[in-house]
């Protein structure tokens, strides 16, 4: 039986980029195609099988400790990027600037869709949602140099809109213009959700 729905929805992708060298610069350049594999968008830093864990799992395991790399596209709507430049005050907010692997439009509240979702090209191509994409303060220094004094507002104006992460389970490329279909899980929300997130 069948554990993913897929759904009407579908989301364009009206943007791509890779970030070449995550030492150097968070900042993304943009391209026109991104070929996936298995370990990721090829030619960008965050690939990999596996990743050094980072804060945002210390309630998991130390700090550096070698984990699945669920983190190898970071995807964020049009939508919810146009709000975020709203709430910073900026006139529009450049994807390259955050580290965006990929910019859809179509799909409403984009960063909450369920984890396990999948987004799905026409050609096969396949990435499975992890989880939603927490701001955090790198970004702050491209921004604050696109945009002096706007950089340190970014963390707040994008909470609940910085989009998900993503990892790939059907290798295959991503073009620009085409279109993704959206499959969520079969599944009803776990009844002890709110009782946990309440503690």
């Amino acid at each position: 039986m069948p554990v993913l729905k897929p759904t009407e929805f579908a989301a364009r992708i009206v943007w791509l980029g890779l970030v070449r060298d995550r030492e150097a610069a968070l900042q993304a350049e943009a391209v026109e195609r991104l070929v996936a594999t298995f370990a990721g968008p090829e030619g960008d830093a965050h690939g990999g099988l596996t990743r050094p864990s980072c804060s945002r799992v210390t309630a998991q395991y130390p700090k550096g400790t070698v984990i699945r790399n669920t983190r190898q596209f970071s995807i964020l709507s049009a939508e919810e990027l146009a709000q975020i430049a709203a709430r910073m005050g900026v006139e529009r907010l450049d994807p390259a600037l955050v580290g965006a692997t990929m910019v859809v439009e179509g799909i409403p509240d984009f960063s909450h869709v369920p984890p396990g979702s999948r987004l799905q090209a026409a050609g096969g191509a396949t990435l499975v949602v992890d989880i939603e994409n927490r701001p955090c303060t790198l970004p702050a220094r491209p921004i604050e140099q696109r945009h002096p004094g706007f950089g340190a507002t970014f963390k707040a104006a994008a909470a609940g809109r910085r989009g998900i992460t993503a990892w790939v389970e059907r290798e295959g490329t991503f073009d620009l213009g085409e279109a993704l279909r959206l499959h969520v899980p079969d599944q009803p929300v776990w009844a002890q959700l709110e009782a946990v997130r309440a503690k």
